[in-house]
């Protein structure tokens, strides 16, 4: 079997071909015998796929009912039709989510005509999650640079890590002096309620935590599910997004009313803070889709990156409205 045939990262370049197979028609004294004649050659023994004379896979049945059933029984009585399987270029991520959300240890490779190719192993689905997690977790901080030994082993020369860091380092320096023309552009609403320089940084802040929750569920889900209805995934994400804005506004809001005894400050914060969530939760839910379909690893828009857009979004939106109440009060 030629593993090096399939895409880099896909089922095929993880299946194993050694493992127990029946026919249809068999009977379990006879797949006993040949699970102990042959057990040394198999390098799984989870479950027993069951095929007919054209390798087309029928059925899975595990060892434990195997064991546990009467010998003169065939196996069409024992296993399960209905089966969970994964074709060649299904990509890595969703055999982990498969096999953890149907609690099974090995998932079996089939081609659109359901012949079985092989099957990916428990263990071999346990080293992909922790590659995918720590991949993830790189590209998260904006490292974006292969994860392998040099990070595991802390190995990396000073020159690699700094050319894989400091591009995104350098965007969250733009950000950031973005952000501060924005707020010297409101110097005559700051001077007018000094106190809404208290809350920049929590409104900042607050924005960027519910973004990265949308934004890390929407790199996942896209992920494991190929066939993401964005509509439906959108619409709950901004009911979530929109309860949680609603919330922190009217908590910041009151912080606000009751610590500064200023009834427009409360309005403002609170206000901004709203709008300030709902913004973060569609950008950092939309941008993943848009890096998917630019080809981008949709991770990629996670990190650095898109907590300088938020960032930069949060403090515009809170002085456009602090300036807008203000003038509206004539205050300003």
């Amino acid at each position: 079997m030629q593993k090096q045939k399939y895409p880099y990262k896909t089922a095929g370049r993880k299946l194993i071909s050694t493992f127990p197979k029946a026919r249809v028609g068999d009977k379990i004294s006879n797949i006993e015998q040949m699970l102990t004649k042959e057990a040394n050659n198999f390098e799984t023994m989870d479950y027993i796929y069951v095929v007919n004379e054209e390798n087309i896979l029928k059925g899975i049945l595990s060892i434990r009912e195997i064991h546990s059933s009467k010998k003169d029984r065939n196996v069409e009585e024992l296993m399960t039709t209905e089966y969970v399987y994964a074709h060649p270029s299904t990509h890595q991520e969703r055999l982990v989510y498969l096999a953890l959300s149907n609690e099974i240890k090995a998932i079996p490779i089939i081609d659109k005509q359901k012949h079985l190719i092989g099957i990916v192993p428990f263990n071999t689905i346990l080293k992909i999650f922790n590659e995918e997690v720590r991949e993830d977790t790189f590209k998260f901080g904006g490292i974006f640079h292969k994860v392998g030994k040099e990070y595991t082993t802390i190995k990396a020369s000073t020159q690699t890590m700094i050319k894989t860091r400091i591009p995104w380092i350098l965007i969250g320096v733009l950000g950031g002096i973005i952000t501060a023309s924005i707020i010297t552009g409101f110097e005559s609403v700051l001077s007018t309620l000094l106190a809404l320089a208290a809350f920049t940084p929590v409104l900042a802040y607050l924005s960027d935590a519910v973004g990265t929750q949308s934004e890390t569920l929407m790199v996942r889900s896209l992920a494991l599910d190929p066939k993401l209805s964005l509509k439906s995934y959108f619409s709950r994400e901004l009911a979530v997004g929109t309860f949680i804005a609603f919330f922190c506004g009217v908590l910041l809001s009151a912080i606000a009313l009751f610590g500064w005894h200023d009834p427009i400050l409360g309005l403002i914060v609170g206000t901004s803070m709203f709008l300030s969530m709902i913004a973060a939760v569609l950008i950092s839910s939309g941008f993943p889709v848009l890096f998917k379909k630019t080809k981008w690893d949709p991770a990629i828009a996670s990190g650095p990156f898109a907590t300088m857009i938020s960032d930069v979004i949060t403090v515009a939106i809170y002085f456009i409205v602090a300036s807008l109440l203000l003038t509206q009060f004539g205050l300003l």
